[in-house]
């Protein structure tokens, strides 16, 4: 069985600031532990590879199986510490690719060719293409062989513009998930905010907010399945 390769972001701060972000901790550590379940390995890679850090946001929604696997030493080692950078990877290798969130993908996600490229030939040996989150900015500017947009006309969902306002990062963020997909031509749809809720359209599965990574996993898992 094939691996999938989890994305992260080694952003630390919102831009022109000191306040930090990062990861959103339980958007990785939620959909390894479904996949890990079936037996599902992950590899990590950043944009720059190494360090990624954590949004302390996050911190303030763990639970017992988010700790537990944050203190996986080889979460912290391969999945924190040292990620792989995206000239070390190799898409044959991976059947799907996840792109995780926290308010720093936004910066170092949209535009990585690597990670597109990577995306893009995981996505053509019929791989999956899943997000959670903000992770759908790594989605965004994804074109294929003929220069459109791979969401273009298909059902997505991400953070969405009434979520971006209630957390209060409306203003910090460079561009809002929901106006840029909309802008691609895509069927973005959500439900209530904070609220759980996943969408498939193909091979190509996101999901809308923190509390949506296990209903990625789910659907993910079950065209695995098949």
């Amino acid at each position: 069985m094939k691996k999938v390769l989890i994305v992260e972001t080694n952003v630390q701060c919102y831009q022109g600031t000191d306040e930090p972000t990062g990861l959103w901790l339980g958007e990785a550590t939620e959909f390894i532990e479904e996949v890990q379940k079936v037996g599902i390995e992950v590899d990590y890679v950043s944009p720059k590879g190494g360090f990624v850090p954590i949004d302390p946001r996050s911190m303030k929604y763990v639970n017992k199986s988010i700790m537990a696997l944050y203190h996986n030493e080889t979460f912290i080692s391969n999945g924190l510490a040292q990620t792989k950078k995206p000239k070390d990877i190799d898409p044959t290798e991976y059947m799907a690719i996840y792109y995780t969130g926290g308010h720093g993908v936004m910066w170092d996600f949209p535009d990585n060719e690597e990670l597109q490229a990577i995306a893009l030939e995981i996505y053509r040996n019929d791989g999956y293409l899943l997000s959670v989150c903000h992770g759908i900015a790594g989605l965004l500017n994804i074109k294929d062989s003929e220069g459109q947009y791979l969401i273009s006309e298909r059902k997505i969902t991400g953070f969405t513009t009434t979520e971006e306002i209630l957390s209060g990062m409306k203003s910090k963020v460079p561009f809002l998930n929901q106006k840029i997909a909309e802008q691609r031509n895509a069927h973005f749809i959500k439900k209530r905010f904070f609220k759980e809720f996943a969408v498939q359209d193909g091979r190509i599965i996101t999901g809308q907010n923190p509390f949506s990574v296990r209903a990625v996993a789910k659907l993910f898992l079950k065209e695995v399945n098949k």
